[in-house]
């Protein structure tokens, strides 16, 4: 069975000794900085990840933050909302606030230790921007999900705009809360590096699989594959251009992390060669940071998921960071977890060595038939 090339290393980053214990919970942890391999990787390492704007305004002052995609920006792939009837892309985030009221011995959790569950998160929990006013009582920046259009309602009570958040942003860059990762240079506030705290995860092989779900598994005559066409699953997320922060400069970066061999892909086919979903992300050890999905049939977004996951444990994997939670993801295994949880696993498994099985297999095998 042909499995993934160890990743090739990529040198020294912006992030070497970084540590985002205590930096901000709702809102960037840095700003600015580049999209090479070595800064992407080195933010991955220490719990850090992009998510830029395609629409920066006038060089710093005012550039475009995270949009909120609403259910389009989680794993949801067959959720209702997002880019019309035809292709339906997700990014593995957040819509709102989601709370896990599940306790910390629950299954799944075996066999990661140090890692608990988070009963709830005080304040919104969503674009960790603009857009929603701070929690009572709380000094950190404001975080909250904003219209698909891009700037926050204006009529709702205490809700910053989008000029009102880079202004806060900037001030909080200038008394060193958050870190400008290329302070010589003007702006850089369109590429906002996040590490949110409570941080959403799967375990290895707890994604899961509903009933009917496993029923479409048996039937559909569907194959899977690992890095067969990465750049085509991106391009799929993507939605021709529609996706906010799945940015040109973006596509570029992860590509060029899929050759050193540390971005990968789950393509879901019907037939031969006619791609219908599929997900991709950043390996770094033991954990999979799951970026972006698409489906163009019902249900091959999940599959991508189930299938990806069932190839992650058999390789040795041990999380799935999904960066944020919703309903939907919720559903499907995931759970909150304080983020120094999340970082003391990452730290802990971040050089491992977890090679994928590449090979194209049946979706059926993921649900065999009981009798």
């Amino acid at each position: 069975m042909a499995l993934t090339a160890p990743p090739h290393p990529v040198g020294p980053s912006v992030w070497d000794g970084v540590s985002l214990l205590r930096s901000p919970r709702r809102a960037p942890v840095a700003v600015g900085g580049t999209l090479d391999p070595a800064t992407l990787i080195g933010a991955y390492r220490v719990g850090a990840f992009p998510w830029p704007s395609d629409d920066p305004t006038d060089g710093g002052s005012t550039d475009g933050g995270p949009v909120d995609e609403g259910a389009s920006h989680d794993s949801a792939g067959d959720t209702a909302a997002g880019p019309g009837s035809g292709t339906t892309a997700s990014t593995i985030s957040a819509d709102g606030p989601t709370r896990s009221h599940e306790p910390a011995h629950m299954d799944g959790l075996t066999g990661v230790d140090g890692v608990t569950s988070v009963d709830g998160v005080d304040g919104v929990v969503s674009v960790y921007g603009y857009g929603a006013p701070n929690p009572q009582g709380s000094t950190e920046p404001s975080g909250g999900a904003v219209p698909s259009g891009g700037a926050a309602d204006q009529g709702a009570t205490g809700v910053m705009d989008l000029v009102d958040y880079y202004r806060m942003l900037r001030a909080a860059v200038a008394a060193r809360r958050i870190r400008h990762l290329s302070p010589n240079s003007a702006g850089g506030y369109d590429l906002p590096w996040w590490s949110p705290d409570p941080r959403a995860v799967i375990p290895a092989g707890a994604v899961r699989v509903s009933r009917s779900l496993r029923k479409r598994m048996r039937s559909c005559g569907w194959t899977t594959s690992i890095d067969e066409a990465f750049v085509d699953v991106v391009r799929g997320c993507q939605r021709g251009g529609e996706s906010g922060w799945i940015t040109d400069e973006l596509v570029d970066g992860y590509a060029e992390l899929h050759a050193l061999g540390w971005a990968h892909s789950i393509e879901v086919w019907d037939g031969d060669d006619q791609l219908i979903g599929g997900m991709y992300g950043v390996g770094v050890g033991g954990v999979f940071a799951g970026e972006s999905m698409f489906h163009v049939r019902t249900d091959a977004s999940k599959i991508a998921l189930a299938d990806f996951d069932a190839r992650f444990r058999a390789a040795g994997g041990v999380l799935l960071d999904v960066q944020l939670t919703t309903e939907h993801l919720i559903s499907l295994g995931a759970r909150d977890v304080p983020r120094r949880d999340y970082l003391t696993v990452l730290t802990r498994v971040r050089d491992a060595d977890v090679r994928l099985a590449r090979d194209r297999l049946p979706v059926s095998r993921l649900a065999p038939s009981s009798g």
